[in-house]
């Protein structure tokens, strides 16, 4: 599993010219998945980027998580997370999970933030989306399972 975290201010998700998810103060998650990724493995992402110290406090220190300032997540799908650049000038996604998998997992990743109480809005898996943000920091963090 790879993740792209970006701590916005605000950030929209739109499919077909409609707004189909939108967070003021938040996390975007772009969230990439491969075949070797399990329930256990996006329990333990939720968990971590749950629990990541990367909002300013009263001292403006990153010292309080999305819970501590009740903030959301928009959770998008993102395969090309997995882009393999490495020969050629054309990206292979060989290492992106199935789509069957990767939406399955996708799925229980947003019900499992629901479970941590965090407000989660979301893409459409597989949609051609747009995503607007307010990247504020910037900060932007990546992290890999």
């Amino acid at each position: 599993m790879k993740v792209v975290i970006q701590r916005v201010s605000n950030a929209n998700v739109v499919v077909d010219k409609k707004i189909v998810g939108e967070i003021e103060k938040g996390l975007v998650v772009l969230l990439g998945i491969s075949n070797e990724d399990t329930e256990s493995t996006v329990e333990q992402m939720v968990n971590k980027i749950s629990k990541l110290r990367i909002f300013s406090d009263e001292n403006d220190k990153m010292n309080l998580s999305i819970k501590d300032i009740g903030g959301k997540m928009l959770i998008i799908s993102q395969f090309t997370l997995y882009a393999n650049c490495k020969s050629g000038n054309r990206p292979s996604f060989s290492d992106a999970g199935n789509p069957e998998h990767a939406n399955k997992l996708y799925e229980y990743f947003i019900s499992e933030v629901h479970r941590e109480q965090i407000g989660v809005e979301h893409g459409i898996f597989g949609a051609d989306m747009k995503v607007t943000l307010t990247n504020d920091g910037p900060v932007t963090i990546v992290l890999e399972a």
